[in-house]
């Protein structure tokens, strides 16, 4: 008989795991209160959570397995690590308000993944409906790098940090679209060419930047996604 088995599915599975490599490895480096080098590893992480989709539509593999697992590594790396990040670094201040607001980050985001899995809701192939939580989490990271001194967190910054952490965790679950990496192919391209140049002109700023333009793209890209819900909003309206 045939032999069917295919080493296929393992390499986006491989990548997915060190995607929850560099999630733990983050935490760990939280608990040692190295912040800034936590941040950089979730930024590793998402670079992990695209590639594997990527490799995965380029060798024509998927598998219920690998979209659980994906889910699950999301809630390490883009979940956990970001929320223990964000209070370790500014929002234990607070105490108890704190601690809700940081965890909001991995429950609501919990949420979004759940929602997001159950038959694909919050996905019209060409948008997310709430704001990824990869794109939270490198949010996060990047306020990290950004807001730090010689791998020293700046400690006035904690209050706008309490609110981004409830604005981010509230987008996660809004109604709010955002949109999806474009596909690996020539249409996919062009159909997204706006963002793909975005990713193009990013990637280098970020290199040069040490990671703080990640920052200001972030911003971008949230105030872009809201200022576009509220214009469509009003549109239908008129």
């Amino acid at each position: 008989m045939k032999n069917t088995f295919s080493f296929k599915p393992v390499f986006p599975n491989l990548i997915t795991t060190a995607n929850i490599f560099f999630g733990f490895w983050a935490t760990i480096k939280i608990a040692e209160g190295d912040f800034v080098t936590a941040a950089y590893f979730i930024i590793i992480a998402a670079i992990a959570d695209a590639m594997d989709g990527v490799v995965a539509r380029l060798i024509k593999t998927s598998s219920k397995f690998g979209v659980e697992l994906d889910s699950l590594a999301d809630v390490v790396s883009f979940g956990l690590a970001p929320a223990f990040l964000i209070y370790s670094a500014y929002l234990h201040i607070f105490g108890g308000w704190g601690i809700a607001v940081s965890s909001l980050l991995l429950i609501f985001g919990a949420y979004r993944l759940a929602r997001f899995n159950s038959d694909l809701v919050g996905f019209d192939k060409k948008h997310f409906v709430g704001l990824p939580i990869p794109a939270s989490a490198l949010m996060v990271a990047s306020y990290v790098i950004f807001f730090s001194n010689e791998n020293f967190v700046m400690k006035e910054y904690s209050e706008y940090a309490i609110f981004m952490s409830a604005a981010l965790a509230f987008l996660m679950v809004s109604k709010v679209k955002y949109d999806t990496l474009p596909k690996f192919s020539w249409k996919g391209i062009k159909e997204n060419l706006y963002i793909v140049v975005l990713i193009i002109i990013s990637i280098p700023l970020v290199i040069l930047t040490k990671g703080k333009a990640l920052f200001y793209i972030f911003i971008f890209v949230i105030l872009f996604g809201i200022f576009r819900h509220i214009f469509r909003y009003f549109l239908k309206k008129s």
